[in-house]
């Protein structure tokens, strides 16, 4: 004998069952149970209390976001007056001449980034599919200067003829250049996710 599967107990509920599955109901003790506890188990259902939280909590989170936002702001704009203040430093003070001077503070320079890119926290941030391109170009361009300037052995502070180290130069200001940039697209394209 074939009895009611549950989408049939379910239609014959909501009063949109077949004749047979109706007639079937009637003659069927077992089916008729299935829709008696159906039935039952509805009523349980409506019977619990609707649970509302205690009191209204937006408030509270756009407070801490607002909060967590104006804390950033500030970080940033921390951040913007040293990396301007060592700029200037950097203009100012630059000997002209002495390319060796040089040298060391483009390394300098490329080693703050690298430890500013290393404290940024990027788990918490999302990207937009033209930002992370955008750092995905950047990091492959920074990989071949990376290349160019192990192939050179520049790793150590100068040494060769003014040409060399003049290249030397170059190379690790475009390096200092594209640090920049990445550390540009990071701090103001990423978005942070989460309260």
């Amino acid at each position: 004998m074939m009895h009611c599967t549950m989408d049939d107990l379910v239609a014959l509920r909501a009063g949109e069952a077949s004749v047979w599955a109706r007639q079937h109901v009637e003659t069927c003790a077992a089916c008729r149970a299935e829709l008696d506890a159906l039935y039952q188990r509805v009523a349980q259902l409506k019977a619990l209390p609707a649970l509302r939280p205690a009191r209204d909590r937006w408030p509270v989170v756009r407070e801490a976001a607002r909060g967590q936002r104006m804390r950033r702001h500030r970080t940033w704009g921390a951040w913007s007056i040293a990396a301007a203040a060592a700029l200037a430093g950097v203009l100012l003070l630059r000997p002209s001449t002495n390319v060796r001077a040089e040298l060391v503070q483009a390394k300098q320079q490329s080693a703050t980034l690298e430890d500013q890119l290393q404290r940024y926290d990027v788990e918490g941030r999302v990207l937009s599919g033209r930002a992370a391109a955008l750092v995905a170009e950047l990091e492959d361009r920074i990989a071949v200067i990376d290349g160019d300037l192990t192939r050179r052995g520049a790793t150590a502070t100068g040494g060769g003829t003014g040409t060399q180290d003049a290249e030397l130069v170059k190379l690790w200001q475009q390096r200092v250049g594209l640090m920049q940039e990445l550390v540009n697209v990071r701090a103001t394209r990423a978005r942070y996710v989460g309260l």
